[in-house]
């Protein structure tokens, strides 16, 4: 019997890696938690002991399997960190469905059915804002790669997504045992039609919104580049300075450039070589950037920028703040900046970190008892300070305003709304896709993006230092791209936009629901639980 719960747990895993992008068939992910459900459930109902650490591991080789066949290209940035975050990751996915396990001991069917793709949902939430965040297996990100079946993620986000994938494999768990237990076959198959439905009905939602959707006619022309240097050996070495980087990007720019140019977007810390960011304005870098103004005056530069700010004094700053050798602080920053015709620059500093390599989660906690376990990734080991709310940079014509989202920012479907709130129309994702080689990170990485156009309605020019810089429209097509490991530069135009979707309204609303009613369930269940132990007392006489 527990061989062939493990068999249903293994099927259920390798379900969820062949549907996943950017090669796999999202198609499976609407039965792959059927097995693992069945499992939990035969286990539940067995005579055997200690039924909660049996579900755990049925659930841990699932979700273990899927973590790891989707993204163990993590071993080429860091080896602990691939193992970290594939068996930490599938640890936590394998508690949801321990507490869907409990809660289902407690509750009937038709409640804690309903709880499962709640708390699931509940999780992606929480796996999104906590210290550990690694959102990158969120089930709504299936699709990315199928943006024809989801331009309704404008008013749900990738959420709709999750729910979706979720209510078709509770049906057909439904359908499932129905049959088990009856055998009727005009069930069976009347049951399969109405979760196929279930399945067509959104995609051809969609259909009818992508042939109906018109971008506005209003346009910016981009020149992305893409330097390709290697972050290992090349990008953080000595010698490298940002004079040189400055230098080698005006060159790349003016392969493509055009009196008509708008934007010249470089990637992710192309200036790498850490400097005060006060004292950018005065710096030689900003004035070799600022060369190419002179033959094209209404071009704006939008670069990423490695950058610190010192302070000479004995208490901490801030929480991000790290300590010098001498007593003192120093933030260090992954920045984006924006140059133009104008005097000021405008900065934006990256806020969505990468766990272990630009934030210690729970430091003041953790460094007492384990020291500075910051990892290094080609030279980037310090944490990193972030800002509150997002920033939009603004042309010097006052026409454009773009959101600089960096790198792993991109992930977050919320989180990017608040640059659009900000009256962003159009995003400029910059990025360092190098660490992860020729593998599917860098490639999954630039998919996800698409799923941001879709959400907000906003055209996406991405710059990568090496990985895939491309242009892509409001509809998640991609328009022109340059492949891993070229260098270049893309010259090309997108779409504007200045209205607000209901997703950017309203955001995340599907897992704030989701949370609540969550709740609600978990506190009945152990409520029903109390009142089954008091009404089991023997009455006093």
């Amino acid at each position: 019997m527990q061989k062939n719960n493990l068999v249903l747990a293994a099927v259920t895993g390798l379900l969820l890696a062949a549907g996943w992008p950017i090669y796999g068939i999202p198609l499976l992910l609407f039965v792959a938690f059927v097995p693992l459900i069945i499992a939990e459930k035969k286990i539940r109902l067995s005579n055997k002991r200690r039924k909660g650490v049996k579900v755990l591991l049925a659930a841990y080789l699932s979700f273990l399997l899927w973590n790891f066949i989707t993204t163990w290209w993590l071993w080429y940035s860091t080896a602990f960190g691939m193992f970290f975050a594939i068996l930490v990751n599938s640890l936590l996915m394998a508690l949801v469905f321990l507490i869907y396990h409990h809660v289902a001991r407690r509750l009937p069917e038709k409640i804690y059915l309903l709880f499962l793709p709640l708390i699931w949902i509940a999780f992606e939430k929480f796996h999104l804002n906590w210290a550990f965040s690694w959102p990158w297996l969120n089930l709504g990100n299936a699709f990315s790669e199928y943006t024809s079946w989801i331009q309704w993620y404008e008013y749900t986000g990738t959420f709709g997504g999750s729910l979706w994938i979720w209510v078709v494999n509770i049906g057909l768990f439904k359908v499932y045992e129905n049959y088990h237990s009856t055998k009727n076959k005009k069930a069976l198959s009347t049951g399969i039609a109405k979760n196929i439905l279930i399945i067509t009905i959104p995609i051809i939602s969609s259909y009818i919104i992508l042939t109906n959707y018109e971008e506005p006619k209003e346009h910016v022309d981009i020149v992305l580049l893409q330097p390709n240097v290697d972050p290992y050996l090349e990008k953080f070495k000595k010698g490298n300075t940002n004079t040189k980087t400055a230098t080698e990007l005006i060159k790349l720019a003016q392969e493509s450039i055009k009196p008509e140019t708008d934007f010249i977007i470089a990637p992710e810390t192309a200036l790498a070589e850490d400097s005060p960011i006060d004292k950018f304005n005065f710096s030689q870098e900003k004035l070799i950037l600022q060369s190419i103004l002179r033959e094209y005056p209404n071009t704006n530069v939008l670069t990423g920028i490695a950058s610190y700010r010192f302070y000479r004094q004995e208490e901490r700053p801030n929480k991000f703040a790290n300590k010098t050798p001498k007593g003192n602080w120093i933030d260090f920053y992954n920045a984006a900046l924006l140059i133009n015709r104008t005097d000021s620059t405008q900065f934006y500093i990256k806020s969505k970190l990468v766990v272990g390599v630009e934030t210690f989660p729970f430091r003041s906690v953790l460094e007492p008892l384990l020291g500075d376990i910051m990892l290094d990734l080609g030279g980037t080991v310090s944490a990193r300070s972030t800002q509150k709310e997002r920033a939009v940079f603004t042309s010097s014509d006052k026409k454009y305003k773009a959101a600089p989202v960096i790198c792993y920012e991109s992930i977050y479907g919320e989180f990017v709304t608040g640059y659009i709130k900000k009256d962003a129309d159009f995003l400029a994702i910059i990025t360092n896709d190098a660490w992860w080689d020729e593998s599917q990170g860098h490639k999954q990485h630039l998919s996800y993006a698409r799923l941001r156009a879709i959400e907000t309605r906003r055209s996406i020019a991405r710059s990568a230092n090496t990985g895939i810089s491309a242009l892509i429209n409001q509809k998640g097509d991609i328009l022109k791209s340059l492949a891993y490991g070229k260098k270049g530069s893309i010259e090309g135009t997108i779409s504007v936009n200045t209205k607000k979707t209901f997703y950017v309204i309203y955001g995340d609303y599907i897992a704030r629901i989701a949370i609540l009613i969550s709740i609600l369930i978990v506190l009945y269940a152990f409520a029903i639980k109390r009142t089954t132990k008091k009404s089991s007392l023997p009455p006093v006489k």
